[in-house]
């Protein structure tokens, strides 16, 4: 495989740009499943998200776990173990470390990727190649360019891609987004997204060997990481920039996913965004936010704002949810529609909305059964377009520069609403966290302006955002460019 340079994915990306449709596919080597066959699925990644796909997967009525998979050979062996329980006999699982050895079975229907964030990519395209249909957690992408391989992918192979969004399977969602769309409430102005849930702080943790049942080439696998410690396994590589991309696009790829869901269908990237932030009160190794609010702009002036709040305190205010502001004043907030003027809400009654019946696991199932990836609920494009929209916010943040830490440091210019909302973050911030306003400082990033269709920088700051767009990977697990998945 080669290495996507910038220059080739410049080059690709205009050439790919304006056909992003999910296509049924007319070259998939994936076996035809009927309704009475056994669906055979592979599961990479087997803690955190990976037992939540293991119970997933039990639970479908004739899907047979055919392979678990994982670089630690103690966590394979433990899920082995707990699996040759549950399944009491009904059929075997093999464990193997490395992916592709399982995507060499040609019996093999389906990949289910749990991974850390920076394997999500390469394996969805490695599933897509060997014409497996896979189902990728959330994020699909680790950064912008490699997402819209998964998308060639995709086209190329015609096998269903589902995103780890549950919330695409949620026809009341659907509904209300609907009906948004409708014009029932007018016009939306601004979609609003909160991943706001208490962590803490991960310390430090010294350079060290790996363990010995860990294989640590297969760990990293595209990351370009030259030393292990103990943060990165098994779950604190989420706040490091090689192999996560903070609570932004973690759990926040779900209220991102909605929040761009609402806007007009017709739209794809946003044309520019910003984001400020830091990290507070830790002073530990991570390396991503666990503060942010976030602006992005589309072609037709609609937003998305997004906060994130993880520093916890007495009082913290737990906010994992999505809102919706109207031009007219008018706004939804948890389930309850609040006309202009008014402060007395009206509880929200809507039809349910078109979804792929079966929540997330039933529904990829059916999908795969039906070989109809338009039938995945949050597919390749979906998915594409709601990563992308976390990792340009994340971008703008990591270009940022610092600033005082008051409620002048955003820089909204007429911005009204951005001016009010970030202003009711700085004060959980100041009042609830006790962040000091005299030495304290925000990281503020630049406003960066965005192609939608080329998926490109331009104007100021261009050269450093386009910077990012594409990690670095390691020899041997590179993304290969668009154009030759």
């Amino acid at each position: 495989m080669n290495l996507i340079t910038r220059r080739s994915f410049l080059r690709q990306s205009a050439l790919a740009a304006g056909s992003m449709a999910v296509l049924s596919g007319t070259s998939s080597s994936g076996r035809v499943i009927g309704a009475n066959d056994r669906l055979r699925i592979a599961v990479a990644g087997l803690n955190g998200r990976g037992k939540s796909h293991l119970s997933g997967w039990l639970e479908q009525p004739n899907v047979e776990i055919a392979y678990v998979i994982d670089p630690d050979q103690k966590v394979l062996d433990r899920t082995l173990k707990s699996l040759k329980e549950k399944t009491a006999g009904k059929y075997t699982t093999k464990g193997v470390t490395d992916v592709r050895r399982a995507l060499e079975d040609k019996n093999l229907d389906a990949l289910s990727v749990a991974t850390p964030n920076h394997w999500h990519t390469l394996m969805t395209i490695w599933g897509a190649q060997a014409g497996k249909h896979v189902y990728v957690e959330k994020p699909m992408s680790h950064d912008v360019a490699e997402g819209r391989v998964a998308v060639a992918a995709q086209k190329k192979y015609g096998v269903v891609i589902q995103h780890g969004t549950q919330r695409r399977s949620d026809a009341r969602i659907a509904g209300l987004h609907e009906a948004i769309n409708a014009g029932k409430f007018g016009r939306l102005k601004v979609s609003y997204g909160y991943c706001c849930k208490p962590r803490d702080t991960i310390g430090f943790k010294p350079v060290s060997a790996p363990p010995a049942e860990l294989d640590w080439n297969l760990w990293r696998g595209p990351a370009k990481i030259s030393q292990f410690h103990a943060n990165y396994v098994h779950y604190n590589w989420h706040w490091f920039w090689n192999t996560g991309n903070g609570d932004m696009n973690n759990q926040g790829t779900h209220q991102l996913d909605v929040a761009r869901w609402a806007l007009d269908p017709k739209l794809t990237n946003p044309v520019r965004v910003m984001a400020l932030g830091g990290r507070f009160k830790w002073n530990d190794q991570g390396e991503t936010p666990n503060t942010m609010f976030a602006i992005a702009e589309y072609a037709n002036g609609q937003q998305v704002f997004f906060n994130v709040r993880n520093v916890n305190y007495q009082g913290y205010v737990h906010q994992v949810k999505n809102e919706y502001y109207f031009d007219d004043g008018g706004r939804i907030i948890d389930g309850t529609y609040f006309p202009k003027g008014s402060s007395k809400g009206e509880k929200l009654n809507l039809p349910p909305g078109k979804v792929t019946p079966g929540g997330n696991w039933g529904s990829f199932i059916a999908a795969c059964r039906a070989g109809k990836p338009e039938m995945a609920n949050g597919n390749v494009v979906e998915a594409h377009y709601g990563c992308v929209l976390g990792h340009l916010m994340n971008n703008s943040y990591r270009l940022g520069k610092k600033v005082p830490f008051n409620a002048k440091a955003g820089r909204f210019g007429d911005d009204k609403a951005a001016a009010e909302h970030f202003l009711k973050l700085h004060e959980m911030m100041r009042d609830g966290v006790g962040i000091p306003e005299n030495g304290a400082e925000y990281v503020v990033g630049p406003w960066l302006t965005f192609d939608p269709a080329a998926e490109v920088h331009t104007g100021e700051f261009a050269k450093e955002a386009n910077a990012l767009l594409k990690d670095a990977n390691s020899p041997g697990f590179e993304i290969p460019a668009v154009g030759k998945v």
